[in-house]
């Protein structure tokens, strides 16, 4: 299992592929894969048939996981693109921090 720095509900910029240099939130992690949906990358068509839950079928645009490596967060303090770092605070709370403005970026 890998450490991710990401989490739920940070904004992320696309760094390769073919959404490259769009951004969004994070909606779902998964970090044993390595791999997170953000809102609005990634869309694929998906083609499915009627069924007794959706009588009309169609095509559907969702959302599909992507590489973590992929992903940089975008800092709430100074609104760049980010390395992340982790710091002990001397509450003994470890929390991650922007490594161009040094912000805290856990609330």
């Amino acid at each position: 299992m890998s450490k991710l720095k990401l989490r739920k509900d940070d904004d992320v910029m696309v760094i390769a592929g073919k959404d490259k240099d769009k951004t969004g939130k994070v909606l779902k992690l998964y970090p044993v894969a390595g791999k997170a949906i953000v809102e609005g990358i990634n869309k694929v068509k998906k083609h499915t048939k009627p069924n007794r839950k959706d009588q009309h079928g169609g095509i559907k645009e969702e959302e599909r996981p992507m590489q973590v490596s992929n992903l940089m967060i975008i800092c709430p303090s100074c609104k760049k693109r980010v390395r992340v770092g982790i710091k002990q605070l001397d509450s003994g709370e470890r929390v991650r921090f922007c490594k161009k403005c040094n912000a805290v970026m856990d609330k």
